[in-house]
């Protein structure tokens, strides 16, 4: 069975590095980028806990179960976010990507297809998954609507999930993308990538 192990994945838009200690304070100035923090549907750490935030995905690494990253923008050379691979099923296997956030001035640009095309490509080809699985909250429209457009399939809703930090009920959206899905979804996300680092240049 393949397991988790860390690897930094990259191409001419964006390096993901393996989730280290170090990162904390980009990381807090990346989440400053918006105050992420107060945004109800992300899980970007408050001033000051982005060392524990860091060390809870670590415990998540050491179990097998996780396998998180610092996003690196490559014009830039700046840490702008975070993501990860969690929920790992090695029998199958089966993963799911998420508990992204990206500083402000980087949200709705190339950076979040270019991060998409790297997990799901190292999903699919090297840990040879069956399927790759997205969750978001049922409030979310604007990450349901981006997850459709990855070419993702909705699955279902599990209504009443689990609790928002705010201590309310969240029912949690489900999509995936299956194996033999992956060639026509990686060339889709190839040209949608090309267009929009084309019109990043020209802004």
């Amino acid at each position: 069975m393949p397991a988790l192990a860390p690897t930094r994945l990259e191409d001419g838009y964006v390096s993901l590095e393996p989730l280290r200690p170090e990162h904390a304070l980009a990381l807090e100035a990346a989440a400053a980028d918006g105050e992420l923090w107060n945004l109800w549907f992300t899980s970007a750490p408050a001033p000051g806990k982005a060392a524990a935030y860091i060390e809870a995905a670590l415990e998540g690494q050491a179990k097998g179960a996780m396998l998180p990253f610092a996003v690196r923008e490559k014009s830039s050379g700046e840490i702008v976010g975070t993501t990860r691979y969690y929920d790992f099923a090695p029998e199958l296997p089966r993963i799911a990507i998420g508990y992204t956030w990206y500083a402000r001035r980087w949200q709705k640009s190339h950076l979040n297809t270019a991060c998409k095309r790297l997990l799901l490509g190292h999903a699919f080809e090297a840990l040879d998954c069956v399927a790759v699985e997205f969750h978001t909250d049922g409030r979310n429209q604007d990450s349901q609507r981006a997850i459709e457009r990855l070419g993702a399939i909705k699955d279902g809703v599990l209504r009443a999930h689990k609790r928002r930090p705010d201590g309310t009920l969240r029912d949690t959206v489900c999509y995936s993308i299956l194996a033999g899905e992956w060639p026509d979804v990686s060339r889709w996300l190839g040209m949608r990538l090309e267009r929009l680092g084309a019109l990043r240049q020209s802004d």
